[in-house]
C-alpha cells in the first residue's frame, strides 16, 4: 500500500503540469486583460497603463508568462492580486478556503445522512411508497439546476418562512464559541442543502442499485441459508461491496463539492472560494482564478487517491502492492 501511495504522488507530477499548462492556457485564452472592460481614468495617460502591464509582464509572450508563473509556484508563491490592491493569493485563498470546506464538508454529511439509509432501505423494499418517492426525488435532483434550487428555497424557507438566513455565514462577529457555531450551521443549512441535492439523489440512485445487486448474490443467500440474521448479512456481507462504488463517488466529489460551490456560493453570497473566483474572473484577475482552478485540481487527484485507500479498508481482497 505505502509503495502504491508514493508512485500516485509520482504521478501527480506530470498531472499537474499538464493541469497548469490548461489551467494557464485557459485563463490567458479569455478576451482582455485585468485593464479590459472598465471605466479607464481619462485623466490618466495611457502610457501608465501600458507600465502597469509592463510591470505585470503582460507585455510578455505567452510562454515567457506561464514559464515565470510556473516557477513561481513551484517555490509556492502564486503571486499577488491584481485586483486586491496587491494582496497575496495566498492570504486571499486562506481567508476564503475555510469557509468553502466548511459548506463542503457540511453538504456531503448530508448527502451520506440522507442518501445511504434510504438507498439501503429502497433497495431492501423495492417498489414500495419510500422507494417510488425516492426515485422521483432522484430524478428531481438530478433534474434541477442546483442554482434554480437555490433561489426557490431562499424564496420559500429565507424569504416567506423566515427559518434560515440567505446569504452570509454569520450574523455577527460578536459571537463565540457554541453560539458561533450554532449560528454558523444555521447559516449552511440552506447552501448545503443546495450543494447537495444532485449528489444526495445520485448516491441515493446508486446505493439502491448496488444493495440490490448484492442481496441477490449466491454468496448472500448462502449466508441467509446458514442461518445469519438479516442485521448481519446486511452489515457485514452487503455493505461492504456496496460502498465500493460510493467510495467511487466520494473521490470524486472531494474536488467536486469544491467546484460546484463556485455557483452555489454566488447565489447565497457566501463569501468563499465562489465569490472570489467568479469575482476575480470578471475583474480578469490571472494569478487568484489560476490558482483557484489548480487548488481544485489538486483536490479531486487528492479525492481520488483517498478513494483508492478506502477501497483496501472497505474490502481486505483489494490488493495494490
Amino acid at each position: 500500500m505505502y509503495q502504491y501511495i508514493i508512485r500516485r504522488i509520482l504521478v501527480f507530477i506530470p498531472m499537474l503540469l499538464a493541469l497548469s499548462i490548461i489551467v494557464f492556457g485557459l485563463a490567458k485564452a479569455a478576451p482582455g486583460d485585468p485593464f479590459s472592460g472598465k471605466i479607464l481614468d481619462p485623466n490618466v495617460d495611457p502610457i501608465v497603463y501600458e507600465q502597469q502591464r509592463a510591470a505585470l509582464g503582460l507585455d510578455k509572450s505567452i510562454p515567457e508568462q506561464y514559464l515565470t508563473w510556473v516557477s513561481s509556484v513551484a517555490k509556492g508563491n502564486f503571486g499577488k492580486s491584481i485586483t486586491y490592491n496587491g494582496r497575496s493569493v495566498e492570504s486571499l485563498i486562506k481567508e476564503r478556503v475555510k469557509n468553502t470546506v466548511y459548506l463542503g464538508l457540511f453538504s456531503l454529511g448530508i448527502t451520506l445522512i440522507v442518501a445511504i439509509p434510504i438507498g439501503i432501505y429502497s433497495a431492501r423494499h423495492p417498489y414500495s411508497i419510500l422507494d417510488y418517492g425516492a426515485t422521483t426525488f432522484g430524478f428531481f435532483g438530478l433534474a434541477v439546476p442546483n442554482f434554480f434550487f437555490g433561489l426557490v428555497a431562499i424564496y420559500l424557507l429565507s424569504i416567506n418562512l423566515g427559518w434560515f438566513p440567505a446569504q452570509g455565514t454569520v450574523s455577527s462577529n460578536d459571537l463565540s464559541g457554541f453560539a458561533e457555531f450554532k449560528d454558523r450551521i444555521h447559516h449552511m443549512v440552506l447552501p448545503g442543502l443546495t450543494l447537495g441535492l444532485a449528489g444526495t439523489a445520485t448516491y441515493m440512485r446508486y446505493m439502491r442499485s448496488e444493495v440490490m445487486d448484492v442481496l441477490g448474490s449466491d454468496y448472500i443467500r448462502t449466508a441467509k441459508a446458514k442461518g445469519m440474521s438479516d442485521r448481519n448479512v446486511l452489515y457485514k456481507h452487503t455493505l461492504r461491496n456496496a460502498m465500493i462504488p460510493i467510495i467511487t463517488l466520494m473521490g470524486f466529489e472531494f474536488g467536486a463539492l469544491l467546484g460546484g460551490a463556485i455557483i452555489t456560493e454566488q447565489v447565497f453570497n457566501f463569501p468563499g472560494l465562489g465569490t472570489l473566483f467568479i469575482g476575480s474572473v470578471v475583474n480578469r484577475d490571472y494569478p487568484v482564478i489560476m490558482a483557484i482552478a489548480l487548488l481544485l485540481g489538486v483536490a479531486i487527484l487528492v479525492g481520488n487517491l483517498l478513494a483508492d485507500i478506502f477501497y483496501s479498508i472497505v474490502d481486505p481482497r483489494i490488493r495494490y502492492d
